[in-house]
């Protein structure tokens, strides 16, 4: 069986990067060089930002990942909206019920796609 464990991220500028996710993820990347910036989370998930004219083979399209963030409510979901549209970040879904929850959808610099959710109590 293999373990999903770590999430590679073709970006422009991982410095550019390190600095959002520093605030998105609450914690100090456990490296940082101008080529690559990587997060371990609380939960032992691991995020790497690489530099797209590093990798190789060179990724295509870069962007586009969705990150997804589960949250305890409604509240949290309305907060963190208002705390990362305040950091500038592109909107693309307004916060919104789905078959699922209730969510919402940012973009990062690099086109990443970024939804923080809270499950429906019923989800369809």
């Amino acid at each position: 069986m293999h373990t999903l464990n770590y999430l590679l991220l073709a970006v422009k500028d991982p410095q550019r990067s390190a600095k959002l996710y520093d605030q998105l993820f609450g914690v100090a990347p456990v490296e940082n060089s101008p080529t690559f910036v990587l997060y371990v989370l609380p939960n032992g998930l691991k995020v790497g930002f690489w530099s797209a004219s590093d990798v190789k083979p060179t990724p295509r399209p870069a962007g586009g990942v969705e990150l997804s963030f589960s949250l305890p409510d409604e509240a949290s979901v309305r907060q963190t909206f208002a705390a990362w549209t305040a950091l500038g970040l592109e909107v693309l879904q307004e916060p919104t019920r789905m078959d699922f929850g209730f969510t919402f959808v940012v973009a990062d610099p690099d086109g990443h796609r970024l939804r923080p959710f809270v499950l429906a109590e019923n989800p369809r």
